[in-house]
């Protein structure tokens, strides 16, 4: 059945969508439901004023009359105004509190996400339920432009879309394939295994690198400094992390994930004086090292692309690494990975 449209609605403006009712829309809704002859049901309704079925709904509750339950505009008005005055008072409220004030601090001072912020106040009791409001709605204040802060100031919300590349064939075999890595690696139910990547600034052959290492439970991030993107820097690095745990290396590093690079033509070495395996990943499946994808993501935001690795010194490296790791996570239950981490070394040394 065809909405027909009414003699009464010439004088109003087309509800666009996405915008609320106004009271044009709400007197236009009442004299289509005052008219006997059409019955109009919810989708007709929604498609005549351009929004969706529960939209259509959720203003028919809030036109009701309580007794007959049929619809008044002016009613609907009232109570739409009320409710938006009601939301207004308590934006101002929530905008004032300590907890926004805090969120807003903490983002700015340590660069932490809006869900971290949430997620670790919450985890932690810094604040009571009645003072704190939603990630959701945090997002709508900085969207909306009351707080502080700007989307650029928020990690992850401003992304990039990465450039899809075709698979090719792998050409280089620099030891074991990932294919031969146990299934179990995979479900990050036990600690100890890690993805391994470099981090290059410039193009520049001569400048420095950035060694990442990423465990897969608790995601502990390793960087380090290295000469260059070669196997040598590379093994040295791997070495100095082997004479610094010592004989529980092993135990820490079970596995390391790694791609084709050349610079990792020597990691293989690891084993052959140490229990710990080493995989190579299939090229160009960055997906198969998703954790240390993601690490050297928040790696740029202090380091940016094209950047010379050589003008930043060991100890800056360390502080983005050390930044990673006091992080708190959602998927960590809102500890962080530094947290976990030593936790983990809590139990091989007590063993």
């Amino acid at each position: 059945m065809e909405v027909i449209t009414m003699d009464y609605t010439q004088d109003t403006i087309k509800h666009v969508k996405g915008k609320h009712f106004s009271y044009g829309d709400r007197r236009e809704l009442q004299g289509m439901l005052s008219n006997k002859s059409v019955h109009y049901s919810l989708r007709q309704l929604a498609r005549h004023f351009n929004c969706a079925p529960n939209t259509i709904r959720n203003e028919l509750k809030r036109g009701a009359h309580h007794n007959t339950g049929r619809y008044g505009a002016r009613r609907a008005q009232n109570a739409y105004e009320q409710s938006h005055a009601n939301s207004i008072k308590k934006s101002k409220r929530f905008l004032s509190s300590k907890f926004v004030s805090w969120v807003v601090e903490i983002v700015i001072e340590k660069g932490w996400s809006l869900d971290a912020c949430y997620g670790y106040a919450k985890t932690h009791r810094l604040f009571a339920d009645s003072e704190m409001i939603c990630v959701k709605t945090l997002y709508n204040y900085v969207d909306s432009m009351l707080l502080a802060l700007r989307n650029i100031d928020l990690p992850l919300k401003v992304r990039r879309r990465k450039r899809r590349r075709n698979v090719k064939e792998n050409l280089k075999h620099l030891g074991r394939s990932i294919d031969e890595r146990p299934d179990e690696i995979a479900g990050r139910n036990e600690f100890g295994h890690w993805e391994i990547d470099t981090v290059i600034g410039s193009k520049s052959k001569s400048d420095n690198v950035v060694l990442t290492l990423v465990e897969r439970l608790t995601r502990k991030y390793i960087a380090i400094k290295i000469d260059g993107k070669t196997a040598s820097a590379v093994s040295a690095a791997m070495q100095s992390l082997q004479k610094y745990y010592g004989d529980k290396f092993s135990q820490i590093f079970k596995t390391i994930t790694s791609d084709n690079g050349s610079e990792f033509a020597e990691l293989a070495e690891l084993e052959n004086d140490t229990t710990t395996k080493v995989y190579f990943a299939h090229p160009y499946s960055s997906w198969e090292r998703g954790s240390n994808e993601r690490h050297n993501g928040l790696l740029r935001r202090f380091i940016p692309k094209g950047e010379k690795i050589g003008k930043y010194t060991s100890d800056d490296i360390l502080f983005t690494a050390d930044w990673c790791n006091l992080l708190p996570r959602r998927i960590l239950g809102y500890k962080t990975p530094d947290d976990l981490f030593e936790n983990e070394l809590d139990k091989i040394y007590a063993a």
